[in-house]
């Protein structure tokens, strides 16, 4: 897990060993089964962490008692529940494992401390939240712009792989159509 983190660390800022060393041990492990809850709507998110084995899903049910997923993630992507983290204020979202996955968790106050030891973490962690930004941008202008079949289609061809981990179901919900018109759109792909 520790050499995972460094290829990761250094893809965007240059780490030393020792910087990568003192950074691990603000670092848990922690290991989820298939379908625990990492986090639950009402709790407060006190996590970032990085997902070195699994999958995992970011989601709200809504008042009819629909799940709408919000957000996946897989090996090598950092996540949280971004506004429950900073603002320290329960969770209107859940995460939840989709396999077995393992996780390499830091609190608040370990990130804090970390950044103030080794400051190009700062940095680090500046560029992660400005490419997830953008993810999120991009996913919002597709939703606007496309089809719910070009959607499928470019979820398909940008995560194949991923796409396979998952339920239909659940990228049904992803992508705001029905698994009806999903397994539709999967038949006449």
């Amino acid at each position: 897990m520790k050499k995972q983190i460094q290829t990761y660390l250094n893809r965007y800022v240059s780490f030393s060993e020792e910087e990568i060393d003192l950074f691990y041990t603000y670092l848990k492990p922690q290991v989820f089964q298939k379908k625990e809850f990492i986090l639950k709507e009402g709790e407060v998110c006190k996590i970032k962490f990085f997902i070195t084995k699994g999958l995992i899903r970011i989601f709200e049910i809504d008042k009819k008692g629909n799940e709408n997923i919000h957000h996946f993630g897989i090996e090598n992507w950092w996540m949280t529940n971004m506004e429950s983290f900073v603002t320290e204020q329960p969770s209107l979202l859940y995460i939840q494992a989709l396999e077995e996955t393992t996780l390499l968790t830091i609190s608040k106050a370990n990130l804090e401390k970390a950044f103030i030891t080794i400051p190009k973490l700062e940095r680090l962690f500046r560029i992660i939240t400005e490419k997830m930004v953008i993810a999120i941008d991009r996913k919002n202008e597709h939703f606007l712009k496309m089809t719910s079949k070009e959607r499928y289609l470019g979820f398909i061809k940008e995560l194949k792989d991923f796409s396979q981990r998952v339920p239909q179901y659940m990228i049904a919900s992803y992508l705001d159509i029905t698994p009806e018109y999903l397994s539709e759109l999967r038949k006449n792909k």
